[in-house]
This record gives C-alpha cells, structure tokens and sequence, in this order.
C-alpha cells in the first residue's frame, strides 16, 4: 500500500500482485494520481462550488445553507437555498426559482422536467412546474404541525412514484408511497443525511453524528444491513459527519465527510472508498472551504449518479 499526501490532500493506493511457473512474484508499481472535477456544496459559507480535477475552484454561487445539488444534463446546477430551490446556468442566469416559508433541504430534477422539493418543517413533498407553480404535494404532517429544524434532511422521488426520506431528527429513513403512507421503515442511528436507492434495489443511508454515527450503511430489499463503514474503519482517515455520498460504477463509494459542529479542518472534505473500505482518493482545501455537505462528480462531463 502507497498513501501520499499532496497539497490538496489526494491519497491513492495501487499494488500488483503476479505468478509465474517458478514462483510467486510480488511487483510493486508506482501510485497512479486519480484526480477528480466536481461540484460541491458548503453549508456553512452558503455557496455552490465547481472544482477542477486539479483541485482549483472554477465557479462558484452564493446558496445559504446548501445542502443538496445536481449538475443536470444542461450544465446547470439546480441545488436548495435554504428555503428555497434554484437552477442556475453558468453564466449565472437564475433559470428556475422556489422560495418557501419552511427549511428546504433536499431537490431533485424529474425525468418529465418537474422539480421535487423537500420541505423540513412542513414536512411537504412537491412537485413543482418549471415556472415554479405546486403541482403535487404530498403531507407528512398535519397542516398545522411545524414539524422543526431537523425533521427532513436528504429526500428522492422514486421511479415508482415513492419517496425516500432522511428524517434526521428520528434517526429513521422512510419510504412513502405516493400518497404518503409509510410502506417501509429502516432504523438509522447517527441521524439520517441522505439516502438513495440503488440499482439493484438495495438502499444506502449516511448518517450524521448523533449516537451511533458518524457511518454509511447499505440494506437489502428486507432492511438488513449488507455492507457499512463507521467512524475507525479507515486508516488514517477520521469520520465526523457523513453527509452526502454517490456510488460510482465501479462500486467504490465517495462521501462528503461534513465538518461542522466544530470540527472544521480536522478532516478531509471528500471521501472516496472501495467496498472492502480501502481509502483511494481524499480532497481537502480548508482554507477555501468550510463544510462540504454533498458532491457530484464530473469527471465524465456531468455524471449522473445514484445519490
């Protein structure tokens, strides 16, 4: 194993293993430098980032308490804005807008160009029309409820019409059916972030750090856990929040390891590991950046991934 620290906190690792007829042969090659470009959000400093695969910032937005972004085919970025959602095009035209009375920190652009919003404190599921108009909604909590600050975090509208939902506060994630009744409860201690269901059915969950986080964790179709990564499983590497994440084709899993609740510098911003908990690659640039708290990945032009 080969670990080494750059300026910005890139660490990889490689080894090759070969046999010939005659004996075992261990050839060691040198570390390949794995960079990757990538938008970000920072909640605390309320701003959007772009950043070059060679670690500088490229763009940037003022978004306050961002907390949830998507690079969409277009080359827009569509991410929350603390009570609100917004698009915007690299010039930086505002080409979609939703403002709302309640925390909002999940959005997400649907396949028909509608936009899902989640709504925290009144713990709402929109729709809503490229103007901005609601055309679904779908209630969690009775209409006079407030259901607070950390009721809803992280928050995906399915194929199927269901929804996924990070209740942060309840340290539980729940799918609703389309209509908003609970069809299945997976326990989530640490705090649920974000949560995404993947392709072959399994659900993966970051969780913050109430008692039993910081982690991320992956179920089966049943619930039960199949694969996770908690605080002390990586070398080298500490865990304080785990916030946003996106599983890349490969298998490896990249995590935004959040650093507030006064952590701020003590940790890489970026994670990426393999599935047997390898660290591969990590970004840092604390004097930029405060608190990343999701990411996607461009290394492909805009990646689209399962987040």
């Amino acid at each position: 194993m080969f670990v080494r620290i750059l300026t910005l906190s890139v660490l990889f690792l490689a080894a090759g293993i070969a046999m010939d007829a005659e004996s075992l042969v261990v050839r060691e090659k040198a570390p390949a430098i794995v960079n990757h470009r990538f938008a970000c959000t920072d909640y605390t400093q309320g701003k959007v980032f772009v950043v070059s695969a060679g670690g500088i910032v490229e763009w940037e937005y003022p978004a306050e308490h961002c907390n949830d972004l998507s690079v969409l085919p277009n080359g827009n970025l569509l991410f929350n804005t603390g009570h609100g959602v917004r698009e915007v095009t690299r010039e930086k035209n505002i080409v979609f807008n939703y403002e709302s009375k309640s925390a909002i920190y999940a959005c997400q652009r649907l396949p028909n160009g509608n936009t899902f919003a989640g709504e925290c404190n009144s713990g709402r599921l929109l729709e809503l029309s490229p103007t901005g108009e609601i055309v679904k909604e779908v209630r969690l909590l009775p209409m006079d409820q407030d259901g607070g600050s950390a009721y809803m975090r992280n928050a995906r509208r399915l194929e199927n019409g269901h929804y996924l939902v990070a209740h942060y506060g309840l340290n539980v994630v729940r799918e609703y059916d389309e209509i908003g009744h609970i069809v299945m409860e997976i326990p989530a201690a640490g705090g649920p972030h974000s949560v995404a269901r993947l392709p072959n059915g399994n659900t993966l969950i970051s969780c913050g750090d109430h008692p039993g986080g910081p982690r991320i964790f992956e179920t089966d179709a049943a619930g039960k856990t199949v694969w996770e990564v908690r605080e002390g499983d990586l070398a080298g590497v500490s865990l304080k929040f785990v916030a946003g994440f996106q599983r890349l084709p490969n298998g490896n899993t990249m995590i935004a390891n959040w650093l507030g609740h006064d952590h701020l510098g003590e940790a890489p911003h970026l994670i990426e590991l393999t599935v047997n908990k390898q660290v591969v690659w990590t970004y840092a640039n604390h004097e930029t950046m405060k608190t990343i708290s999701n990411l996607q990945l461009m290394d492909n032009g805009n990646d689209q991934p399962h987040r």
